[in-house]
């Protein structure tokens, strides 16, 4: 118990209503200080790459590498995913995170998972807890009969939603080939084969994370997600009109403002050792309101599990040398659960624990 009295167990949407905030969601200074002025990413317009334009290919590419080499983040629009997927996939993550929280709390997420309900992650961490709840579903391409994310909708949330399981898996196979897409664009962008990244993650098992992020008494003093970089390979995420990402770039925290008929687009660890380190993995965060609750959506496109992440040889070549020694995402992934919380140096830690854990000849 907090000394307010309060339980960090509690999710954020109760604690909202308490006009202190509980030292558990606290973070020190120089994570909540404020961004000064708007990041300045490119907006890539994908209509013409899509549609096999040879020059719109070329100007998208080069807007990619600029960004990636810099900061790791850029927007995308003409992105063929459905508008109007994309806000019936809000109004069920609203009937989500507008059910009772018992309801809710029947779903956890255990230690070492990945899938279910999370309110702050309390399941994991004592402090610095982020003032969020999350609901993580997996998806991939199956053969089966019953797609995955309906699957998991069904057998672990209930049947009154699973109409919401099959909007969110319409929308994680439009953002999985949107993925796909972008693969084929960072490789171009690299030097490499164009179909090298994207059959690299074409049978990938990928994380969908609904975010709910409710208003706070005192915003200052929390974060809605913490300073990290993603593990994963490639984040793709839509938010809402409330906005709250912030992107570390300059030595200072700079604002993304919403744009509604764009998806945010940042690299990961992962992609930054597939390019041998030429790519940034974004550094970012989000913050919270004091009035406004924010959504948002984000998918992360992730290897298969077994695959070694190893950047292709001729990029290796034109560098001299490898920066990363290989290793799988599931090494990672154990890694990021159980070994260390994912924070803005996550890679440079995991490698000398890679190296140390690994049986000698």
């Amino acid at each position: 118990m907090d000394s307010c009295g309060l339980s960090i167990l509690d999710p954020p949407s109760r604690l909202g209503m308490q006009s202190h905030v509980s030292r558990s969601f606290m973070w020190p200074k120089e994570c909540v200080a404020e961004a000064e002025g708007e990041l300045e990413a490119p907006l890539v317009d994908l209509d013409g790459f899509i549609r096999g334009d040879q020059d719109s290919t070329r100007h998208a590419a080069e807007l990619v590498r600029q960004a990636c080499s810099r900061h790791g983040f850029f927007q995308v629009i003409n992105h063929g995913v459905d508008s109007r997927l994309i806000d019936e996939a809000y109004q069920q993550l609203d009937a989500f995170f507008n059910l009772p929280l018992q309801r809710k709390l029947s779903i956890p997420k255990t230690a070492g998972a990945m899938w279910g309900y999370s309110g702050a992650h309390a399941h994991r961490f004592s402090r610095n807890l982020p003032w969020k709840e999350a609901l993580s579903f997996p998806f991939h391409r199956t053969d089966a009969s019953e797609p995955v994310v309906s699957d998991f909708f069904t057998s672990n949330i209930g049947q009154d939603l699973q109409h919401a399981g099959k909007v969110f898996q319409e929308y994680c196979e439009g953002v999985k080939e949107l993925g796909l897409r972008l693969m084929e664009l960072l490789g171009i962008s690299l030097g490499v084969e164009r179909r090298h990244y994207r059959e690299f993650f074409e049978d990938g098992e990928c994380i969908m994370r609904c975010n709910y992020y409710p208003p706070c008494q005192q915003p200052g003093l929390v974060l809605g997600t913490g300073p990290h970089c993603d593990p994963t390979a490639l984040t793709i995420l839509h938010q809402d009109h409330v906005g709250g990402l912030d992107v570390f770039a300059d030595n200072k925290w700079q604002r993304v403002p919403p744009r509604p008929q764009a998806f945010v687009v940042n690299i990961g660890d992962t992609f930054s050792a597939l390019s041998n380190g030429r790519y940034k993995s974004c550094v970012h965060r989000a913050v919270v309101k004091r009035y406004r609750e924010r959504r948002s959506m984000a998918f992360f496109v992730c290897p298969k599990p077994d695959k070694v992440v190893r950047a292709p040889q001729d990029l290796v070549l034109r560098d001299g040398s490898r920066l990363y020694p290989d290793f799988t995402w599931s090494d990672y992934l154990l890694f990021t659960q159980s070994f260390h919380r994912a924070d803005h140096s996550t890679l440079h830690h995991f490698i000398p624990w890679l190296l140390s854990s690994k049986p000698t000849a």
